[in-house]
């Protein structure tokens, strides 16, 4: 009762990082309130999955093992989720903003007349006065993410329905080991209790999953432009320059709006999160919508001709210049002397 659930996303018998990176959150968003954390896990031989789960400080994990949970539909995964939430009334519930997680995600919150907020940046725990009705609620979930095209940052509250429902894109939280020898509850569930025989009416017969083209999120070094970088081919400068530095190429939505640069490699609230040792950015003014994306890089260096552009506040450098002279003088130097 009242503990904070995490949906577990699986790939074959594989937890997806988004869900490690959701119980370490989940861990610390339990402490805070005095609560357990527990995961679900549905799918197909599932022996041994809570080994994946536990050392992140679960401590209870939900599996749920039948040959027709894998590959995942709509219908069974709803029921499990809808019935289970009945049974043991979760005050949070926290899933990826996947593919997967957009599709379960409202089905689930609708079903049990529930709020849900997409695509979070942050969760955190604080109280919420409602002025007008005189009431104020405490150990409230905040959900908080970019708002109107990324303008402002909204902080959204589910003060009386529960579960609080929140889907986070991969990247964004921290994934990390709590113990691993952490001990927690494993409950084996019997999976017709909870999902009607109805719920099988649709088979997969054949999936194709392309795999991914860069290691944008893995890569220790992003470099990446915005419009200011004028064209395609002022983008082939940045493939230049990351050859030398063994870096990857990312982009603003601005750039990739404008066809400077592929839909997947955009960086941002509606892109995807990165974590680098090093971020160069290149023509990139720096709206709220981009730096969520960006902001936990450990060093920023920011080239731009605009010395009061929004960016430069978060950079550790500023290069104040053209970037069609900066990069190609960088590229140059890399090149001398990185033999």
């Amino acid at each position: 009762m009242n503990n904070i659930f995490v949906y577990c996303e699986i790939e074959g018998t594989t937890i997806a990082d988004v869900s490690l990176e959701l119980l370490t959150k989940g861990r610390k968003l339990a402490n805070e309130l005095g609560c357990q954390l527990e995961a679900i896990v549905a799918g197909n031989n599932l022996k041994d999955v809570e080994k994946q789960v536990l050392p992140y400080g679960v401590d209870r994990v939900h599996i749920f093992d039948e040959p027709r949970l894998f590959p995942y539909t709509s219908l069974p995964h709803t029921s499990i989720l809808v019935n289970l939430f009945k049974e043991e009334k979760p005050q949070i519930c926290l899933m990826g903003a996947t593919v997967i997680g957009r599709d379960l995600g409202p089905r689930v919150s609708s079903a049990l007349k529930s709020g849900l907020t997409a695509d979070c940046t942050q969760l955190e725990i604080g109280s919420h006065e409602d002025k007008k009705a005189g009431v104020t609620y405490e150990n409230l979930l905040f959900q908080i993410r970019p708002a109107f095209g990324g303008n402002i940052v909204a902080t959204i509250v589910n003060p009386e329905h529960r579960p609080q429902m929140a889907t986070v894109r991969e990247g964004v939280m921290k994934k990390e080991i709590l113990d691993e020898n952490y001990k927690g509850e494993v409950i084996r569930h019997d999976v017709t209790k909870y999902v009607p025989e109805a719920d099988y009416v649709v088979n997969v017969i054949d999936r194709h999953i392309e795999k991914a083209k860069h290691n944008l999120k893995g890569s220790p070094i992003v470099i990446a432009g915005g419009y200011g970088m004028g064209s395609k081919e002022g983008f082939d400068k940045l493939f230049e320059l990351a050859k030398e530095l063994h870096a990857e190429v990312g982009g603003s939505r601005a750039a990739v709006d404008a066809g400077f640069c592929d839909h997947d490699r955009q960086i941002g609230q509606t892109g995807v999160t990165v974590h680098p040792k090093l971020y160069i950015a290149c023509g990139i003014s720096g709206q709220i919508q981009h730096i969520s994306g960006m902001q936990d890089a450990g060093i920023i260096i920011s080239v731009n001709n605009d010395p009061n552009a929004p960016i430069n506040t978060i950079a550790d450098y500023v290069i104040n210049g053209k970037v069609e002279e900066v990069v190609p003088k960088l590229i140059k130097y890399y090149k001398k002397n990185s033999k």
